[in-house]
């Protein structure tokens, strides 16, 4: 009696019961044993309090025991951990996978094992993370060890994260094809309208993720494309992204409408919007930030607040949170024949806090070579420009051009011209302070910060993006959207055009192979765009006369002079074959020469 009455004390006595278990004829010589039966208990652990099910059970699925001997194992404190050692790649995923080894769930007294194909699916996608790290995949999340097939009845430990099913809205059924519901879409009804209308339009549209946020929702992506999933060669890529700053939603309503428009016009045979995505691969990111998204949404329309949501679940502001590049180029400026385009990242922006919302952006600016962008905010109507980074650190307002400030006025004014509201002369409205200036701004000029998304893509990869602030209100009320809609949709398009202007082309060898990363170069414009993997490119280029030279290691330079007409609409073909350089081995003085780097005296070796 006193030791049950301990047990009640310690909390051990919770998960467990006393039951006689007597072998056959021992019944009534009192001789059976006392073992504990495992009970359901509430979950306790810290690092596993999100998980879908409220009950697990003692000893878990690696024999320990108690709540106390797992929290004090290796295995919870790796789980505990992996965030920042993985930094923030697969999280939550795994966090919650090693939840339901350590916790799993419990019903009626019985464990369930969570799923196999769950735990094999998910290696497959993180085992680089802990290669990157030179971690081997832990022991405890063996998916054959530890988890159970669909047929044994098992769980699914990520089924959170894809959100409760909500009750859609009835609507009647004869609406026509193009109706669009002009409304606010929570994160579930945002996912549900993208998956539906790429399945009404699956011949041209597919729809993918690129990654999670900090709370675990997908960053949904739709695509239109004559191929969609695939790049195709000369067939330029495009984005928009919406929502990076949570609480200003307007941009993420405009790509949801925009996709169902996009989806109805192509098969209702508009020629425009046909002609668009027949030439172009299309990419809608509605919200980069639905965390944010989420507190804002609980102020509800209306709310045009400047601090609730605006962040991640991280409290980190994306539109910072990007390697600052500009700074490099600043500094690079003034050295002979330093580059000042596709600047590595450096090694020191890792030791910072990286959002994983970030994170999944940078890898899909690897995984496609974007030729051009644009990211919509809201808080003011105004297009901006890069570099949003003053050239001069203690200037907040400073006008700071890139190398190619001509395209990027172009860009921006194409956005501007077509809103009807941003090309108004009046000053007494919203985004009247900027009328003079045409509806369009340099970004620093307007206002300076560094780690910005725009500079980023310009300074680290061939895409040139800009932002647009699409409107004073942040939250705006759901009346106001259809006139918003109908304010911002021909920019929308007509930016997307934009995506044509210039020059493009295939780099390859004389027998026709195609080479990768090969620079294609304007004179009178510092920055170069690279070819992509199967040696086509794209230069976005204003109306005039060019001199254009490609080349790439262990080739020549080809140059050639090229006219871009005023009226051209579309982008020119250029195409470059290279000749190898015969490579020939250095005579035994050049080393003396080796830490020169780029201003080796190449005169002073002999020509043949």
């Amino acid at each position: 009696m006193v030791l049950r009455i301990l047990l009640l004390l310690s909390g051990l006595f919770r998960a467990t019961e006393l039951a006689p278990r007597c072998e056959p004829g021992q019944e009534t010589l009192g001789q059976c044993q006392t073992v504990q039966k495992a009970k359901c208990v509430d979950i306790s652990l810290s690092s596993c309090t999100d998980v879908a099910y409220t009950q697990t059970m003692y000893p878990n699925l690696l024999d320990q025991k108690s709540r106390q001997v797992i929290e004090y194992s290796s295995e919870y404190i790796l789980i505990s951990v992996l965030h920042n050692l993985l930094q923030g790649e697969c999280n939550p995923d795994l966090r919650l996978l090693g939840c339901s080894v350590l916790a799993p769930q419990c019903e009626k007294d019985k464990v369930i094992k969570p799923c196999r194909h769950i735990c094999e699916h998910l290696k497959k996608n993180c085992l680089p993370a802990f290669d990157a790290i030179d971690m081997a995949w832990p022991y405890f999340l063996d998916c054959d060890r530890f988890f159970a097939g669909e047929e044994e009845g098992c769980f699914d430990p990520l089924a959170k994260l894809r959100g409760e099913p909500e009750v859609e809205e009835d609507l009647p059924s004869d609406l026509p094809a193009t109706f669009i519901q002009f409304k606010h879409h929570s994160y579930s009804q945002m996912v549900s309208i993208l998956k539906k209308t790429a399945s009404r339009c699956s011949h041209i549209a597919t729809t993918y993720s690129i990654g999670r946020s900090f709370e675990g929702k997908d960053l949904f992506v739709i695509e239109f494309s004559t191929k969609p999933g695939r790049h195709e060669l000369l067939k330029p890529e495009f984005k928009y992204i919406g929502n990076m700053h949570g609480n200003e939603v307007v941009g993420k309503e405009l790509l949801i409408y925009l996709a169902q428009y996009l989806c109805s016009e192509y098969l209702l045979g508009n020629p425009r919007v046909q002609s668009l995505i027949n030439n172009t691969r299309i990419h809608l990111l509605p919200s980069l930030n639905p965390d944010g998204y989420e507190l804002a949404a609980e102020e509800g329309a209306g709310y045009n607040g400047w601090v609730i949501g605006r962040q991640t679940a991280q409290n980190l502001d994306l539109n910072r949170n990007f390697p600052d590049l500009t700074s490099e180029v600043y500094r690079r400026a003034g050295i002979r024949g330093a580059r000042l385009d596709h600047i590595p990242i450096p090694q020191s922006y890792w030791w910072g806090k990286v959002a994983p919302e970030t994170k999944a952006v940078m890898k899909w600016l690897r995984s496609i070579p974007f030729v051009l962008s644009a990211s919509l905010h809201g808080g003011e109507l105004v297009v901006t420009y890069p570099y949003d980074y003053s050239k001069h650190p203690l200037e907040e307002k400073m006008f700071s051009p890139t190398p190619d400030e001509k395209m990027f006025k172009i860009l921006a004014k194409a956005y501007a011209d077509a809103h009807p509201v941003i090309s108004d002369r009046s000053e007494i409205r919203c985004g009247g302070s900027f009328v003079r200036r045409g509806g369009i701004i340099n970004g620093a000029e307007w206002y300076s910060f560094t780690g910005g998304m725009a500079d980023f893509n310009y300074l680290h990869t061939n895409c040139f993006e800009i932002t647009v602030e699409v409107g004073c209100e942040k939250f705006p009320l759901e009346e106001e959207l259809f006139t918003i809609w109908h304010e911002n949709r021909d920019s929308l398009l007509n930016y997307m055009e934009m995506v044509h202007r210039g020059i493009k082309g295939i780099v390859s060898d004389k027998f026709g192979n195609p080479i990768k990363n090969a620079r294609i170069s304007v004179r009178g414009i510092q920055h170069d765009v690279t070819t992509a993997a199967d040696g086509d490119y794209w230069r976005l280029l204003p109306p005039g006369t060019y001199i254009i030279s490609a080349q790439a290691v262990g080739y020549s330079r080809v140059m050639k002079r090229v006219i871009l007409p005023a009226k051209m609409k579309r982008a020119g073909r250029v195409d470059f074959v290279l000749r190898p350089v015969e490579v020939r081995e250095k005579p035994w003085w050049w080393s003396y020469f080796s830490s020169l780097d780029l201003h080796k005296p190449l005169w002073l070796l002999k020509k043949h």
